[in-house]
């Protein structure tokens, strides 16, 4: 995180919400409203994103939600001010459980979910990057684990950031806290496409685009089932999916896409 990024202040006030949310054909969009202060994630932020993302996940006329940022940086990571203010490990336990829940909220939650990256994301900024199911980036963005530079290892970003990343690039992101470029990031795996600033809507656009025209049952099943299997031996892993498998099978979308296939047709999906 910059100099700067440290020593400004929250960057809100009571009138200003830090998150803001807008719904639009089937795609909710949080935006992180902290400009001033980079959007860091502060307690308040972090609570206002847990919150928010147990909503949409309840909420089945979503199917696709977009995380973003106001102003030049995506996200710095956390509040160091903040947390400065309360130098106790009982404190920072707390903090460090409640942002692990928000970004546990966003794998856990049915719909995909997209960063849109316009500038710098740092530490658990990077995490939050990471964390997302894809993410398109500006040129402009840069990428880093920089809280080695102050003296903190960014053990809980590492564990989003290795599994985005192969192991020595992560370890090296992790250890030296250097930046990496949008371009570097994609080759590695953090995001999924690179574009001008001015195209950036627009490629979320796209991708967005691509999801709504698929089956919602097959993505909410999808999804889960993409990141269970991680967790499982290889054998375990295949019996699981082949579970899913079957069960999808018998969703009537499936039977609509296998027809559509068989008589050379657009499918209609039943479930929106």
């Amino acid at each position: 995180m910059p100099e700067d990024a440290m020593q400004l202040d929250s960057g809100h006030t009571e009138e200003t919400p830090i998150l803001l949310r807008q719904d639009t054909a089937g795609v909710a969009r949080l935006t992180l409203n902290r400009p001033r202060a980079y959007n860091a994630l502060s307690e308040e932020l972090l609570a206002a994103l847990t919150e928010e993302l147990g909503r949409i996940a309840q909420d089945d006329t979503l199917r696709v939600v977009v995380i973003e940022s106001a102003g030049k940086a995506f996200c710095p990571g956390h509040d160091l001010k903040q947390m400065r203010g309360t130098p106790e490990e009982g404190y920072y336990r707390r903090l460090f459980a409640a942002c692990s829940d928000m970004m546990l909220a966003i794998v856990r939650l049915p719909q995909p979910v997209i960063a849109k990256v316009q500038g710098l994301a740092t530490a658990a900024g990077c995490q939050l990057v990471a964390t997302c199911d894809l993410a398109v980036a500006a040129e402009e963005a840069r990428f880093a684990t920089s809280g080695i530079n102050a003296g903190l290892f960014c053990s809980t970003p590492a564990v989003a950031l290795s599994r985005n990343v192969p192991t020595k690039p992560a370890f090296e992101m992790l250890v030296t806290g250097d930046f990496i470029s949008a371009e570097q990031a994609l080759q590695w795996g953090l995001v999924n496409r690179v574009v001008p600033a001015a195209e950036l809507d627009a490629a979320v656009a796209d991708m967005t685009g691509k999801i709504l025209a698929k089956s919602a049952v097959a993505v909410r099943m999808g999804k889960q089932m993409f990141y269970r299997q991680r967790e499982k031996s290889l054998d375990e892993a295949y019996a699981y999916a082949a579970e899913i498998m079957a069960c999808n099978m018998m969703a009537e979308d499936a039977g609509e896409g296998l027809d559509a296939f068989i008589e050379k047709r657009k499918p209609v999906w039943k479930d929106r």
